[in-house]
This record gives structure tokens, C-alpha cells and sequence, in this order.
């Protein structure tokens, strides 16, 4: 199959009994975007050529360099190689099918594979180290604003909890912050705790 310009239409030549014959890239299944923008191409292709411009021009290879792209993908949906004539060298240029990309392999845990043992004695530290933070933060945000106003860090805390909410439920199954997420849920609770028992 050879991709060429004939008077600003692209069409595709190819052999068969009764010998050569041009045809439209609609005609073909290569998918109306593709045979629209073959057609674009070569009414820039045929307007290049009519104006004399030179061939080692800055239009003349765009248009060789779109040609070849065009090609490229008539070769990758027709799954064989297409020769190619630049309309404005008249040089034949030979594109083959792209190869077909290894398929990923998708690993599998087997009875004989044992899964990835947890983490717990770097989790939980994280979960502590979080934990403190948290409960520090939100004790002092609370006590501050408690002496203005006990409604002003009521409403504080569920903002900082409605805030952190989010967050923490999207962590819960993350497999590294999913201690994060633990040592900010056990932080709240223990500084609300901390909070309701000095209120007694």
C-alpha cells in the first residue's frame, strides 16, 4: 500500500487483479479522524507544492514530517507496512507496523507466596508519634480558645475534625498512611477525653 497526493486529496494505491489502483481513505477502515486528517494534509501537501517552495523549507518539511506520521498510524491501523511518497521530494519512503508492546505482566500471589508481612513496630510508632501531636494540638487549640469562649472552641474542634475527616478516611487502606490516619483518629479522641475531663 502506498500513501499519495493527487490534486490535494490523499489517496492510498494498492495492487490487485486488475492492477494498480488508487483509492479514497474512506473507502478504507482506517476510521473517519484518520482519513479526514489525510485529506488535510494533502491539501497543505498540494498548496506547498503549487508555490514552488523550496524543498528544504521550513513548510516542505512539515509537510514530509506530517506524511510520515500518517503513514505511521495507516500502518499501525492496517497492521502492515506503507509506503509513502513525499509530494513535495517525490522521494518513496517505506513505514513499517509498529511492533505490538509487551504485555504487562500482571504478578499474582500464590499459595506458595507468602504476602508482605505488616510493618507493626514502625507503624504503630508513627501512630504514637502522630497520636501526641494531634492530641497536643488540638487540647491547646481548645484550652486557648476555651478562654474566650467555650462555643468559639467547640465550634474549633468540629472544624479541625471535619477538616481532618476526609483525609483520614481516604488513608485508612493506603498501606503507609493508614498509620497516620490511625494515630489521627486515637489523637482526637484522646484530646476530647482530656478536654471533657478538665470541664469536671
Amino acid at each position: 500500500m502506498e500513501l499519495r497526493v493527487r490534486d490535494g486529496r490523499a489517496v492510498l494505491a494498492g495492487e490487485d487483479e486488475s492492477g494498480e489502483r488508487e483509492v479514497d481513505p474512506h473507502s478504507l477502515p482506517l476510521g473517519a479522524d484518520l482519513a479526514e486528517a489525510l485529506h488535510e494534509w494533502a491539501k497543505v501537501a498540494d498548496a506547498v507544492v503549487r508555490t514552488e517552495t523550496p524543498a528544504d523549507g521550513v513548510a516542505s518539511a512539515l509537510v514530509t514530517r506530517r506524511g510520515k506520521q500518517l503513514a505511521g498510524r495507516i500502518a499501525a491501523v492496517m497492521n502492515a507496512p506503507v509506503q509513502y511518497t513525499d509530494p513535495v521530494s517525490g522521494e518513496l519512503v517505506s513505514v513499517g507496523a509498529p511492533e505490538a508492546p509487551p504485555t504487562a505482566t500482571v504478578q499474582t500471589v500464590t499459595e506458595d507466596e507468602e504476602p508482605e508481612p505488616t510493618p507493626w513496630g514502625t507503624g504503630l510508632t508513627v501512630s504514637f508519634i502522630t497520636a501526641a501531636i494531634v492530641t497536643v494540638t488540638v487540647v491547646s487549640l481548645s484550652l486557648g480558645l476555651g478562654e474566650t469562649s467555650r462555643w468559639l472552641a467547640l465550634i474549633a474542634n468540629i472544624l479541625v475534625v471535619g477538616g481532618l475527616a476526609p483525609s483520614v478516611w481516604l488513608g485508612r487502606n493506603v498501606p503507609v498512611w493508614r498509620w497516620v490516619a490511625y494515630g489521627v483518629v486515637t489523637g482526637v479522641i484522646v484530646a476530647w477525653l482530656a478536654l471533657i475531663l478538665t470541664l469536671l
